[in-house]
Order: structure tokens, then C-alpha cells, then sequence
């Protein structure tokens, strides 16, 4: 148990946290002690460890234990490390947050309405050319005439193709959608307009020239299919362009600063729409900025708003028509009193935490070198083994996690991180630490430096639902000086966006004797 604090003679608020400290500690004792548990707040987050996964104990005491294994396997538990005994409870464990499994996200047909609609538009693109082929054919097969050798050489032109389309529109729009866009993608618009309107044309002409009138040259008609599979190419290679080019080139320099912590980002960005400028710096924010943590940020809040409930105000004058006015006022004066002192009582409560959390991260650094240190020897007793009777990574993790849950439990409540880790994704990330012969300064790494979003679990991510807020319209073009802002439901993005200025490179030549010089010695100059 942490029992030690440096009294200080600046900071009176380090004596009263010292005296909390012990008196839970000595309360945390008689628990242990005590085979019965009352129904107090810190029961709710008690858990039992087993072999799959952490499963909450009911805090009812009416109801009778239905196996006493689940009762009474965490009051005996000993890990036993390669230099100490450690005997854990359930109360030890306590705080480690059951991962749950979120509610399964209903079926949102509007996501995949844009990919239906390509697949139904590619159908078409691939029925159209075989159409024109096939029904003169099945119509006015006997007036048609015989297809020469130029005829099947455009057939194999034809049908390469198709297969040469059919690929490449695979690879360019068949992909799933990365996110769901408040608005249409201008430029997906149009090119689908632009192939609607290309496919209505020809089936108007194949209408009017060719069923109408029967044509027999069915040479002709193949040209005609292959001329619209031409068409088709090219405007492929335009969507090329449009969709996947022209935004490489940076035009402008977006500052993205998160709205709570002011944790800044750049990034150079082309010629893209705001929505579309939007998507792109989110998936940059899940990989580049670090998880937020709302428990950090509200400590100096709350330490103010501890200050201002601590005041009391006396009337000693007896009750009158102003007093709820001179309450105010006195602790406004109050309050103006204690801001001159305010910044001693942080710098000695910084210090205080900052040596709280080196003390910890000790502990917790030797707990975990004990823990691989003993599995290290395990591995090399179970070599001796029969193969049958080796131990499984998991098994070793769940073996070995006890003897560290204390140092790592007290660790994360005091950097406040115990609601990015539960105990589920800690032993499993143990496992593959394992698993990997990784070393114990690895498997600390995750614990000790706080790392983008997405390594995390789904359940540590704020929300994947963003509100784009912004003057101009968000299929307007990035313009210097363009500013919108992504709000989820803690903190937002505020995004500012700067033009890339104008390089200009200047030549200048230089003479490859220019710098070159004549030593002159006199003769009488003595070497």
C-alpha cells in the first residue's frame, strides 16, 4: 500500500491528502480482513478474474452465492513471482473496467446507397455494348451480312475491352465507402451524369439508325459498340483524373488544433472540397493525435470548485434585506484572495502528483520485470516437459497479471488512464507480449506514453459520429483562409486553412575558377 507523503510546510492541502490516504488505506485493511462487504459505492466496481474474461460481482447480499469458487477464488489467489509472495483480493482488483461489448449498430441503408448505385450504373455500362450486338442478331438474324475476318478482329477488340473497363471500374469505385459525406461528391456526380448521358445518347442513335431502319451491315454495328466502349475508356481516365490526381499536388496548409487540451497538428492538403478536406484530417486524427483524456482536464476545475464549496459566510449582524448580496460579495473577496495564493498551492500539487507518478512507475516497473522474470523461468521448465503439457501464452498471462494488477491498477488511476484499459485488453495484450518474447519495457509502453487513438479499444474512442460546422458550403473548394470546425460530443477540431505560398528559385552561376587563388613566393622568403 502507497501510506508515504512528504509533508510540506507551503501546501496544507498535502497534509489533508496524506490523512484521506491513510485513513482509506486502514479502511481498505479491515475490508480484507472482514469476509462480509457492505454495499458501498466502490463495490459496484469489483470484479472476479477467470479464465475468459472478467465477470462483475453482484453487490446484493440478499442473495445467496450460488458457487462458492466465484466467492472465494480471488481471497486466496497468491502469484507467486522470482522474489515474492503476493496475496490479492478482490478488492485489489478492483477498478479495472469490464469491456463490454456496445450495442450492435443497426443497418444503415444510406451508407451503402452510393455503391449501389455505381453497381447498378456498371451493370449498364457492361449490358449496353453486348445489347448492340446481340439484338440484330436475335431480330433480322437472315438479312444480316456474314462477318469477315476485320469484323472478328473488332469482336477480340471488344471483348479486351470490356474485361480492361470491367477492371478498372473495380478498382476505382467498387471500393466500401470510408465514411458517409453530409453532402454528394460533386465530381462522382458528374462523372455519373456525364456516363448516363453517354449511354441515353447511343441507345437513341442504336433506336433511330439501326433497329428502326434494320441495318445488314453488321460490321458496322460492331464498330458502333466498339466505339462506345472507346467513349466509356476515356471517360474512365478522366474519373482518374478528377477523383484520384488532381488533389496530390498541396495547395494549402491546414492548422488543426483540438478545442481542449489545444493539441496542434499540420498538414499540406491539394486542391479538395471542405467535406472531403474534413475526412481526410479525421483519419489523420485517429492516427496522429494522441487519445483524449477528458480526466486530465478537469483537475484544476475541480480543484476551484472545491476552493469556492469550502466558503462560509457568517452574518453576524442578523438576518436583513441584503444578505444574499453581502454572501456574494464576501466570497467574491474571498475568492479575489485566494487567486494572489493560487498559483503556490498548483506548483506544490504539480510537484506532489509528478512524484506520485514517478513512485508508482517504479513500482510498476519492477512488478512487471518480476512477472517476465518468472515467466521466463517457467518457459525454461516447461522445455524439460512433454510437448502435451506446455503452457498456453494465455494461460501464462492470466497466471502472472495478479502479481502486477496492483502496481498497474495504481498507476493508471493516478495518470488518470483507467478507462482506456480494461482488464481484458491488458491481459491479452500481456499474452502477445508472450507470445512474441517481447521484453518488459515493450509491454510497458502502452501504459506509460499515451498513443493515438486507434490503439485503443472501440469502446476508448469518443465517438465516430462528427458534426461539420461551417460557414461556406461544404462542397465548396479549400480557399485561403477557409475555416470549419469538427465537433463530436466532448472537444472539437477547429481547422484553419493557408494557401502555400508562391516558390521562387533564382539561378546563380558560379565560375568554377572563381575560387581558386595564385600562391606568389618571393625568393628570399624563407620556407
Amino acid at each position: 500500500m502507497d501510506t508515504d507523503s512528504i509533508h510540506s510546510g507551503y501546501s496544507h492541502h498535502s497534509n489533508r491528502s496524506r490523512g484521506s490516504n491513510k485513513q482509506s488505506e486502514r479502511s481498505s485493511k479491515d475490508r480484507h480482513k472482514s469476509h462480509s462487504r457492505d454495499s458501498s459505492s466502490r463495490s459496484d466496481k469489483n470484479v472476479t478474474i477467470s479464465a475468459s474474461s472478467a465477470q462483475p460481482q453482484q453487490p446484493d447480499q440478499g442473495s445467496a452465492p450460488t458457487d462458492a469458487q466465484d466467492d472465494n477464488w480471488g481471497e486466496t489467489t497468491t502469484a507467486v513471482t522470482g522474489t515474492s509472495d503476493h496475496s490479492l483480493s478482490q478488492e485489489d482488483l478492483a477498478g479495472f473496467r469490464k469491456e463490454t461489448e456496445g450495442p450492435v449498430e443497426k443497418l444503415n441503408c444510406v451508407r451503402f446507397l452510393p455503391l449501389a448505385l455505381t453497381l447498378v450504373l456498371g451493370l449498364l455500362v457492361l449490358i449496353t455494348p453486348l445489347s448492340f450486338l446481340v439484338l440484330p442478331q436475335l431480330m433480322w438474324p437472315e438479312r444480316l451480312q456474314a462477318c469477315g475476318t476485320a469484323c472478328e478482329g473488332l469482336f477480340l477488340s471488344l471483348a479486351f475491352k470490356l474485361l480492361i473497363l470491367l477492371l478498372a471500374g473495380w478498382a476505382l469505385f467498387a471500393r466500401p465507402g470510408r465514411a458517409s459525406l453530409p453532402r454528394i461528391a460533386v465530381f462522382r456526380a458528374l462523372l455519373g451524369l456525364l456516363t448516363l448521358l453517354l449511354l441515353l445518347s447511343y441507345w437513341l442513335f442504336f433506336g433511330v439508325r439501326i433497329l428502326d431502319s434494320q441495318d445488314e451491315n453488321y460490321q458496322g454495328i460492331v464498330q458502333f459498340a466498339v466505339s462506345l466502349v472507346d467513349a466509356l475508356l476515356f471517360i474512365h481516365y478522366l474519373a482518374v483524373v478528377l477523383l484520384e490526381i488532381r488533389h496530390l499536388q498541396p495547395c494549402f496548409s491546414l492548422c488543426v488544433v483540438r478545442s481542449t487540451d489545444g493539441e496542434t497538428r499540420h498538414y499540406n492538403l491539394g486542391q479538395l472540397s471542405i467535406q472531403r478536406a474534413a475526412l481526410v484530417i479525421l483519419e489523420h486524427y485517429y492516427k496522429d493525435f494522441s487519445v483524449h483524456n477528458p480526466a486530465l482536464l478537469t483537475a484544476a476545475k475541480s480543484r476551484a470548485a472545491k476552493h469556492l464549496a469550502g466558503l462560509k459566510v457568517y452574518n453576524v449582524d442578523g438576518a436583513g434585506s441584503d444578505v444574499a448580496t453581502a454572501q456574494s460579495r464576501a466570497k467574491i473577496a474571498a475568492a479575489a484572495r485566494q487567486r494572489d495564493t493560487s498559483h503556490n498551492e498548483r506548483y506544490y500539487e504539480e510537484a506532489e502528483h509528478d512524484r506520485r507518478v514517478r513512485k508508482r512507475r517504479a513500482r510498476l516497473v519492477v512488478a512487471v520485470e518480476e512477472a517476465f522474470t518468472h515467466v521466463r523461468r517457467l518457459q525454461e521448465e516447461e522445455k524439460k516437459k512433454p510437448p502435451g503439457d506446455e503452457m498456453d501464452p494465455r494461460e501464462a498471462a492470466q497466471a502472472i497479471f495478479p502479481s502486477m494488477a496492483q502496481a498497474l491498477q495504481k498507476y493508471l488511476r493516478t495518470t488518470r488512464q483507467q478507462h482506456c484499459h480494461s482488464m481484458e485488453s491488458i491481459q491479452t495484450h500481456l499474452a502477445f507480449c508472450i507470445t512474441n518474447n517481447m521484453t518488459p519495457k515493450a509491454f510497458l509502453e502502452s501504459y506509460l506514453m499515451a498513443g493515438p487513438t486507434l490503439q485503443y479499444t472501440r469502446e476508448c474512442w469518443q465517438t465516430r459520429q462528427w458534426t461539420l460546422v461551417s460557414e461556406a458550403s461544404v462542397t465548396s473548394p479549400l480557399r485561403h483562409g477557409s475555416e470549419f470546425q469538427l465537433k463530436s460530443s466532448d472537444f472539437s477540431l477547429v481547422v484553419t486553412s493557408k494557401a502555400i505560398p508562391h516558390l521562387k528559385l533564382s539561378e546563380e552561376y558560379v565560375h568554377p575558377k572563381s575560387h581558386k587563388f595564385v600562391l606568389q613566393l618571393q625568393s628570399e622568403t624563407s620556407v
